[in-house]
């Protein structure tokens, strides 16, 4: 595993710094300013009005800390005289309101950035939640998506408020700063000069601990996503029947923690090698710091500062030395998070290719004549092989047809297709004579309804994962349970706790289902939806023998007045259609009702006795 981490990393190329990348970089300011705007605009007018007031109030500490010291020096020296006395107290209680305010500022500032990055991250994950669901499933079929949706969706969602933050927090302290000089360069021009220059090293520290950070992330994306998966199958019901019957545990926890190990050793070294550079740096700051100091002891030792004055340098040296360090850590903050921001951004700008047509075609409701694919080539992007190839097959409106075949086929594809959730790269397929690619998405999707091979269990209440077979119009009860009943569920969840207010699932609830139970629930989210088309693939996979004659029985009876397609092994199945389509690698080679495919003595009857003889029938004709 080591090694193929090490393979992986070797393709990555280490980001170097440069003014023309951080320009470009810059542009993304802008953007991600306006998602803070628009997902917290009060929160963010005061928050950017408390860090101002803020900018202000250490210049004021200091300033009123030479005023308390030299008041406290000559009321000393009066021997308490009450004019002395009152400059004394009067710049006491400033001194120590302003420490208070300061106080107060500091917890509201923390209690107002809560409430602007809470209300700012839902927005931004709600923006990514968004563009996941527009982006193609050809997107979900690439590693390097996931890569990218991992460092969005995971990385980069806190990082405009962060930008925000750092952003507010440069002019806060550079407004300090300004003031800061103001005292110091009525004593000596050059000090602010020796002050900054003591800070750049350690600005040079945080810009290229950053660069080497992302660097690691970058390489380390697909390793952090793999971790995850490691997790996941020690933690959660997924794997949770094959990890203990085939002792799984041992292997994944192995896998994890030899990763872990990987990463760990490798962000330590990252932070020793940071470790080094920022003890260089204090070092360099601490030395400019006691050159000035050995400065300024001096001037006091000739007697040209007061006592006054030697406070206010000190707390200006050490303060404004500490402000610089922000000031610059700030700047390389917003660097770091441009680089996430870049991220953001880029997985915001993937761009779906299934698309609505600039002028989409309106039908009549319902489908009227027929569907039909047409001369239909189509591969995936990351297979040489067609998985349709020149395929043919038209569908009349109100008919029952079955498709049936081997593994690898093409027989989900040619669902997925139909959903248009792909385009061919060839051919057409069309809706009453119009090209899906010339229907609004929207509109073709509302009229199909689809049990898809590998059902997906939603872990809500029965009733709604029956609703969600349309819930854009809200099926009632009375409606959720003529679905129920024609997708064979609802005797199953009249004996749950609750029926069908029951919580499926274990992950909120209690009641967990077989894959059987599972495969009737999503029957009934099929059925719940009006639809023209009916498209079930693998209805029965998973059903009892006792479910699927009970279901078929009354399978015609359900589609009257639709079109259906079923997508099937079983060819007890099968048999309820008009019509039976064979197909093999990618294409239609055997049409026919059942008992002509089986006079024909292809494929089709072939695979029909060989079912007869496995269920036990004396011989291959007894059921035709």
């Amino acid at each position: 595993m080591t090694e193929h981490i090490r393979k992986k990393r070797s393709t990555h190329r280490v980001p170097q710094f440069s003014w023309r990348l951080l320009l470009q970089q810059l542009n993304y300011i802008p953007r991600a300013l306006r998602l803070v705007w628009k997902a917290a605009r009060g929160w963010t007018i005061i928050f950017i009005g408390i860090m101002l007031v803020q900018s202000l109030l250490p210049v004021l500490t200091i300033y009123l800390t030479r005023e308390v010291v030299d008041a406290l020096v000559d009321f000393l020296n009066a021997g308490s005289q009450p004019g002395e006395t009152a400059l004394l107290t009067t710049y006491g209680i400033l001194f120590g309101l302003t420490l208070i305010l300061t106080a107060i500022l500091g917890s509201a500032q923390t209690y107002v950035f809560t409430g602007l990055s809470e209300h700012t991250q839902d927005d931004i994950t709600n923006v990514i939640h968004a563009q996941a669901a527009i982006l193609d499933l050809s997107y979900y079929e690439s590693a390097a998506y996931y890569d990218q949706l991992q460092r969005a969706s995971v990385d980069a969602t806190n990082h405009p408020q962060n930008l925000l933050y750092n952003l507010v927090g440069l002019f806060q302290r550079a407004i300090t700063l300004i003031g800061m000089a103001g005292l110091l360069i009525s004593y000596a021009w050059w000090l602010p000069l020796a002050v900054l220059a003591g800070t750049l090293p350690a600005f040079w520290v945080t810009m290229q601990a950053n660069i080497v950070f992302q660097a690691w992330r970058m390489q380390n994306t697909t390793n952090q996503r793999r971790l995850t998966y490691f997790d996941k199958a020690l933690t959660s019901d997924i794997a949770a029947t094959e990890v203990r019957l085939f002792d799984l545990s041992t292997y994944f926890r192995e896998a994890y923690h030899s990763l872990r190990k990987t990463l760990r050793q490798e962000r330590l070294a990252l932070a020793r090698q940071q470790l080094v550079w920022q003890l260089g740096a204090a070092l360099f700051a601490l030395l400019w710091m006691g050159l000035a100091l050995l400065w300024i002891g001096r001037q006091a030792l000739n007697g040209l500062f007061s006592l006054g004055d030697l406070a206010l340098f000190w707390q200006v040296i050490s303060q404004g030395q500490r402000q610089m360090q922000a000031v610059l850590t700030s700047a390389s903050d917003i660097y770091r998070s441009l680089f996430f921001l870049e991220d953001l951004f880029s997985f915001l700008a993937l761009t779906p290719v299934i698309t609505d047509a600039s002028e989409p075609v309106r039908l009549a409701d319902g489908l009227n004549q027929s569907l039909s694919m047409q001369n239909v080539t189509f591969t995936y992007a990351d297979s040489d092989l067609p998985a349709l190839d020149d395929f043919f097959l038209t569908i009349p409106a109100g008919q029952i047809v079955a498709i049936v075949g081997e593994n690898g086929a093409g027989k989900s594809t040619l669902v997925k297709l139909l959903c248009r959730f792909y385009d061919p790269q060839q051919g057409a397929i069309t809706w009453d004579g119009v090209d899906l690619r010339h229907m609004a998405l929207a509109d073709l999707r509302r009229r199909i309804t689809v049990m898809f091979q590998k059902p997906v269990p939603y872990h809500e209440t029965a009733v709604c994962n029956i609703q969600l077979g349309d819930w854009h119009n809200k099926p009632d009860l009375a409606r959720v349970r003529q679905a129920s009943q024609a997708g064979g569920a609802d005797d199953l969840i009249q004996k749950l706790p609750k029926g069908y207010e029951t919580v499926l699932g274990k992950w909120f609830g209690y009641t967990e289902l077989s894959v059987g139970e599972w495969q009737r629930i999503a029957l009934a989210r099929a059925f719940v939806r009006e639809a023209s088309l009916i498209i079930l693939d693998e209805p029965t996979s998973a059903m009892d023998s006792w479910a699927e004659n009970e279901w078929l029985s009354r399978f015609r009876q359900l589609v009257v007045g639709k079109t259906a397609l079923i997508i099937t092994h079983r060819f007890t199945t099968a048999m309820q259609a008009d019509v039976i389509h064979v197909m093999v690698g990618g294409r239609i080679v055997e049409s026919g009702a059942h008992a002509d495919l089986v006079a024909l003595g292809g494929r089709y009857a072939a695979s029909w006795r060989a079912q007869v003889r496995e269920a036990g029938l004396p011989n291959g004709n007894a059921a035709e």
